[in-house]
């Protein structure tokens, strides 16, 4: 049993990590690419802006498609779009064809992000869920920590485009993974009531449910403080604090330890205290880190190190908030799981690119904007979960 579940957690982690990592490689190159294809810095972001979109909305497609024929087949066709979608990034001679192939990368990545939380779900419940839904983000944190690390690394060999070579070699292992370890979790039997008019009748069930919604738009803005981060923090970090891509990498790395780390006491900590419990003390303490950021940078102390630490204890709080949130919000939806986790994906990309494209608005190539931003989108977090954790009726055994 143990076994099964550590090999469960790799091979989801593995596939969850697969989008990801496309866009953390990704991240040192854009000063490098908007001067390789002749492109302002906007419109380099509106490639990552352009990825976050299609993410979320192209959820709505693989989530019940997941539930009506299976996890499976799904992960095949998405892993295979990506494939095409990255060589021709890597082929791609202008930056709006750049932006196309990205939008058609993001179509494929999507499978593997949306589907590995349904098979969570088709699993376990509770605590047992929150624990393999930390595991599984602690093999995707292999993506925040190595991925601009290795994006740097690849720049400097083989240049940006190089990038999207590597992304494919990698699609390319976890299809393989999928074919070859992975069982499917939703049974024949389950998928007979599963059509695309349930679906649509599941969406508004979901739409109606005050608990699932709320939970979902609390993690929607804390992990939107993290997507304003990555579309600013590389201008802010190389252009305005001056660090090479290789010291961004590391400092970006800094963070996703903070995060994953803080995952990994997720499954313990609700054990002991419970899910909610644990939600509102992370939302809080989430707020109050970003919010002395903001004004710490707001009064004149522009000092990158109050920064580094700042992000390194909120995006420690952010860690707990992600998993818990998630697990919480498909409690009461096993039968339409993957649904429930497309739709709730969904509103979190398009949160987090509403917020991306908003924050640029307000870019001027210091930490202000990008740090007000991350802090504006704690503080809603930190808002709704009042009402969207007070007592419910959630079944939370375990099987």
């Amino acid at each position: 049993m143990t076994s099964s579940f550590f090999r469960t957690a790799l091979i989801l982690g593995l596939i969850s990590a697969i989008g990801p990592f496309a866009i953390d490689m990704y991240l040192p190159a854009l000063p490098s690419i908007g001067a390789s294809l002749a492109a302002s810095p906007g419109a380099v972001q509106m490639s990552l802006m352009g990825f976050f979109i299609t993410l979320g909305l192209s959820q709505l497609f693989y989530g019940p498609l997941s539930d009506i024929i299976g996890r499976k087949l799904p992960i095949y066709f998405g892993l295979g779009i990506f494939i095409l979608g990255s060589i021709g990034c890597a082929l791609a001679p202008t930056i709006e064809v750049l932006i196309a192939f990205r939008i058609l990368e993001a179509i494929g990545a999507c499978a593997g992000m949306v589907i590995p939380r349904a098979i969570v779900r088709d699993l376990h419940t509770g605590a047992e869920a929150t624990r393999l839904m930390s595991m599984l983000m602690l093999v995707f944190s292999i993506s925040p920590i190595l991925a601009p690390l290795t994006g740097s690394l690849v720049i400097e060999i083989a240049g940006w485009r190089g990038i999207f070579w590597t992304v494919t070699g990698a699609a390319l292992i976890g299809l393989v993974l999928v074919t070859t370890q992975l069982n499917e979790t939703r049974p024949r039997a389950a998928r007979r009531q599963s059509n695309w008019t349930s679906a649509l009748a599941g969406y508004r069930k979901l739409l109606a449910d005050r608990s699932f919604m709320g939970l979902t738009f609390v993690g929607a803005f804390s992990i939107s403080a993290f997507f304003v981060y990555l579309a600013n923090s590389s201008f802010v970090l190389i252009n305005h604090y001056g660090l090479s891509p290789s010291a961004y990498s590391l400092f970006f790395a800094l963070n996703a330890v903070s995060f994953f780390g803080a995952a990994q006491l997720t499954g313990w900590l609700t054990r002991r205290h419970g899910l909610v419990a644990v939600v509102k003390i992370a939302v809080a303490g989430f707020a109050l880190a970003m919010s002395v950021a903001f004004v710490t940078v707001a009064i004149g102390i522009d000092r990158l190190d109050t920064i580094a630490v700042l992000l390194f204890i909120g995006y420690g709080f952010l860690g707990l908030i992600v998993p818990t949130t998630g697990v919480l919000s498909l409690e009461n939806h096993g039968d339409i799981a993957g649904t429930a986790s497309a739709l709730g994906g969904a509103i979190q990309m398009i949160t987090g690119a509403v917020a991306m494209a908003i924050s640029g608005l307000f870019a001027n190539g210091t930490a202000l904007p990008m740090v007000g931003g991350i802090a504006v989108c704690a503080i809603i977090a930190f808002i709704l979960a009042q009402p969207a954790l007070r007592p419910t009726p959630i079944h939370t055994s375990t099987h």
